[in-house]
């Protein structure tokens, strides 16, 4: 049995998936030099931004790399519905009704929440982009009482009720091994621009925001794929879903058997730092998360947002504070977009 893929392997594997051409890739790897010189720290490491909020449609963001293969999925099964959920302000909601409109598929959004007076931020571009929002006050999904794997459950019953038994449903998020494959690319994407850079993979650092989990399971899987020594590590935004690593841990070792190769993710080695950088809870800012996103503004022009993003990065600078890194390492942060969620 073949124990990993050189990165042009891979990405020919995940090519017989058929995706999407929704994403500009390789996304921009930039650095940050003028944020790093205004640290006033010695120990800071070398630090980068991958600018995957320029990916996708209705103005970007990291979902673009999931729908790439859902979307294709979605056409191979001739649907003619997608339905999804997610918070108020999801950036995988509008980035799903953006595509659907593209594709004239019927988009259904569920939001378990009450419906706001006046429609803001990424409901606003969704209401826009046509799709039909269906708002269910009986929990707005702000505290980890159910497992990830339940509360899919449970909407995907909803969502049959409310837009029809054929309508292709997706997972909050994304969180499914096709959902997955975009950033087993992104894996392939990051370890080769690491080495175009002459950077050694031992000392490489991605930092992920994690809300459902799709993304920081999608890159463990490629990395393992890879056998690279490039670390990843995910900050949870939300608190949202109980035994949260576990869940991470299944999608990750599904998304891996598909190629055909053997090896179980644990939850306790999941790399995620949960609550520390949460505050209130889900959707609710942080002051630490905003002085990180004024920080990034006035010194490098990159707008963060303040539910997922901005929360991550604050967390990033508090273990550069706390000499978490190597003076030497190259730390990357994964801007998952989601500005539109500033205008709410």
């Amino acid at each position: 049995m073949q124990m990993s893929f050189r990165s042009d392997e891979l990405k020919l594997r995940l090519q017989a998936f058929t995706p999407l051409a929704i994403n500009q890739t390789p996304s921009v790897l930039q650095p940050l030099i003028r944020l790093r010189s205004n640290l006033e720290n010695k120990y800071a490491p070398k630090l980068w931004i991958k600018r995957d909020d320029q990916l996708g449609p209705g103005l970007g963001g990291n979902k673009g790399r999931a729908l790439a293969y859902i979307l294709a999925d979605v056409l191979a099964k001739e649907k003619e519905k997608v339905t999804t959920y997610g918070g108020l302000q999801s950036n995988h909601a509008r980035m799903t009704a953006a595509a659907a409109a593209s594709l004239g598929l019927e988009c259904h959004l569920l939001y378990f929440d009450k419906r706001p007076q006046q429609l803001k931020g990424n409901l606003l571009l969704s209401h826009l982009l046509g799709a039909k929002m269906h708002f269910i006050p009986f929990g707005s999904g702000s505290s980890n009482t159910m497992s990830l794997e339940n509360t899919i459950r449970i909407v995907h019953l909803i969502s049959k009720f409310l837009a029809g038994r054929t309508a292709y449903f997706i997972p909050g998020g994304g969180h499914s091994v096709i959902g997955c494959y975009g950033y087993v690319e992104a894996a392939c994407e990051i370890h080769d621009q690491a080495l175009d850079l002459g950077w050694s993979p031992d000392n490489t650092v991605i930092v992920t925001p994690v809300g459902t989990g799709g993304t920081l399971a999608g890159l463990m899987a490629g990395f393992k794929l890879l056998d690279t020594s490039i670390q990843v590590i995910g900050i949870d935004i939300g608190r949202l879903w109980r035994g949260f690593p576990a869940s991470i841990a299944k999608l990750a070792s599904a998304t891996y058997v598909t190629f055909n190769m053997e090896y179980q993710f644990h939850a306790q080695a999941v790399p995620m730092i949960e609550n520390t950088y949460v505050g209130k809870a889900y959707a609710h800012p942080t002051k630490k998360g905003m002085a990180a996103m004024r920080l990034l503004a006035r010194t490098e022009g990159i707008i963060l947002d303040p539910v997922y993003s901005g929360k991550a990065f604050a967390g990033m600078l508090d273990l550069i504070k706390k000499r978490r890194f190597s003076p030497d390492a190259n730390i990357i942060f994964l801007h998952t977009g989601g500005f539109p969620a500033i205008w709410a």
